[in-house]
């Protein structure tokens, strides 16, 4: 039985996130936020396979401005993934979005931040702080020497401290690598540092096949440690495939209950049909 590391709750609309709380599967839409029909349509595919919650790009004004058009035809909640321009995280919290994803290190200075916390507290919206190998601070890298565990922790510390000062704790931490045994040391001492529910994930994991092992690997060793409360698998390609991926994990280790579980033999010198042949056809071959 794996005892979970117990962390505060935030809701991201209705999914309770930490404080002991299901472990939500997150994924990411990869079409055009402006193409409300073709977003809402892969929305929809993504909760169908188990998805919890659904993370959109906003890359600028225009997409934006049109998330309202996505929220109101949907219902599994949504993110807005912010990056570089603090009033696209402001729309979008005046556009009815559950949640906000932020990499405090590119999104323009200190000030900036708390103009975004300072929406985001008025609407009650929780923030991710998403914090990036490939973008730390040029004073902690400087520190460091290099992209350390270290590094990461304090890099999300800063900006915890920045949210926590203007009495913002409705928030969750990502420290997004795609080293898995520098992301494994990360969450491990980040579940030591603080409390606030963790976001998992390897970035850049890759295709399908390299992807899924790294994914696997990584966030299935800290999930069997107790460590993660929400997750994302980040493959290239069909973003459906992380989501049914990211429940098989949760299955395999007792976490979630999701579809029927196959056994099938590996075959070896001693088996006298080919049961690959026999599970495709129904019937043994002659």
């Amino acid at each position: 039985m794996i005892e979970r590391k117990k962390t505060r709750q935030i809701h991201i609309g209705p999914v309770a996130i930490g404080g002991g709380a299901p472990i939500s599967v997150q994924s990411m839409c990869n079409t055009k936020t402006t193409d409300t029909e073709a977003t809402v349509a892969q929305i929809k595919a993504l909760q169908a396979a188990g998805c919890d919650i659904v993370r959109l790009a906003v890359p600028d004004m225009e997409a934006a401005k049109n998330l309202g058009n996505i929220i109101r035809a949907v219902s599994v909640p949504l993110v807005a993934d912010i990056h570089f321009d603090y009033k696209l995280a402001i729309e979008a919290i005046h556009q009815g979005i559950s949640a906000l994803r932020l990499n405090p290190g590119n999104i323009g200075g200190e000030e900036k931040v708390r103009a975004v916390v300072k929406e985001a507290k008025a609407n009650h919206i929780p923030i991710r702080i998403g914090v990036n190998a490939g973008s730390l601070d040029k004073k902690i890298l400087a520190k460091y020497g290099a992209v350390t565990p270290e590094a990461l922790v304090e890099s999300a510390m800063e900006h915890v401290h920045i949210l926590e000062k203007q009495d913002f704790y409705d928030m969750k931490i990502s420290l997004k690598t795609h080293d898995v045994p520098m992301t494994l040391a990360a969450y491990r001492l980040m579940s030591e540092t603080c409390d606030y529910p963790l976001h998992l994930g390897i970035t850049e994991a890759g295709t399908a096949n390299t992807g899924v092992i790294k994914s696997a690997v990584g966030i299935g060793a800290l999930l069997a440690e107790g460590i993660g409360d929400t997750f994302r698998i980040s493959l290239t390609g069909d973003p459906v495939v992380e989501v049914k991926v990211a429940n098989e994990i949760l299955k395999s280790l007792g976490l979630k209950e999701y579809g029927p579980t196959l056994v099938a033999c590996p075959t070896c010198g001693r088996t006298s049909i080919d049961p690959a042949g026999h599970c495709r056809t129904g019937r043994e071959e002659a």
